[in-house]
């Protein structure tokens, strides 16, 4: 695994001058060992106060008075299609898990995966918002309003039966500068953070993946250096009450 590495004196020198540096990290896509970690592929993006582009490298015009009110009717209904594009998801989850069920008799049969989000960014960032998706489907999207999204530390996003084999999962988390002290330079500034992971779900069991936030690096390692993703692994048996379990869990949560 490699990884791009900036200097303290170089970062800050960069952003004075207004850059927009992007450094990551590579990592192979293999199957990681039960307990264990991986970074994944992960790309850090920092965007400077006044110098964001939309998404994507879409480029707007500045919204005028009139238009402000049409802007949040457009994105209330892109959330109820990403909504609805979730539940389309979950519910073709659902119906391979009852395929399985009729032709083996078991809804213990195939391979089970459990997709979590968690926090662990300290109080010099703010989650923005989140995107997730499976094998290109998204299965959950979300904005912070008034700390609803930073504040929570851990969520399960999926929960359902796939089918044996490689998966991949693609995130991207958008964290804001909280500046303080030395590093008071940073609020205002933006981290889009890209991460995508490969694991492979094995027939007969449950494979857990945990995606974290967190800041790497220690106490010297600069603010704009700490955004970072990894995935925790935990890999179980996948028994009928196991799998039932789970899925009246994930039912109840919706």
């Amino acid at each position: 695994m490699r990884l791009m590495k900036w200097s303290v004196v170089g970062i800050m020198a960069f952003l004075l001058v207004g850059g927009q540096p992007v450094w990551g990290q590579e990592g192979e896509d293999e199957k990681a060992p039960e307990g264990s970690s991986d970074s994944g592929e992960t790309f850090v993006e920092v965007v400077a106060p006044g110098e964001e582009a939309p998404p994507e490298g879409e480029i707007k015009a500045p919204l005028k008075s009139g238009d402000e009110a049409y802007e949040l009717k457009l994105r209330g209904l892109e959330e109820r299609v990403n909504e609805l594009k979730e539940k389309i998801f979950r519910t073709k989850a659902r119906i391979l898990q009852l395929q399985e069920t009729v032709v083996t008799g078991s809804i213990g049969a195939g391979a089970r995966a459990v997709l979590m989000h968690r926090n662990e960014m300290g109080g010099a960032f703010k989650l923005n918002s989140v995107q997730y998706a499976l094998d290109g489907q998204p299965i959950f999207k979300k904005v912070d309003v008034k700390g609803d999204l930073d504040d929570i530390e851990e969520k399960e996003i999926f929960s359902g039966n796939i089918v044996p084999g490689n998966h991949n999962i693609s995130v991207q988390m958008v964290f804001q500068g909280q500046g303080y002290g030395f590093f008071s330079y940073v609020k205002g500034y933006k981290f889009r953070v890209k991460s995508s992971y490969t694991f492979t779900a094995e027939e007969g069991k449950i494979i857990t993946v945990k995606i974290v936030g967190f800041e790497r690096g220690g106490i010297t390692t600069s603010l704009e250096e700490r955004p970072a993703i990894r995935y925790d692994i935990q890999i179980e048996k996948l028994t009928p009450q196991r799998a039932k379990t789970l899925q009246e869990k994930a039912e109840e949560s919706g």
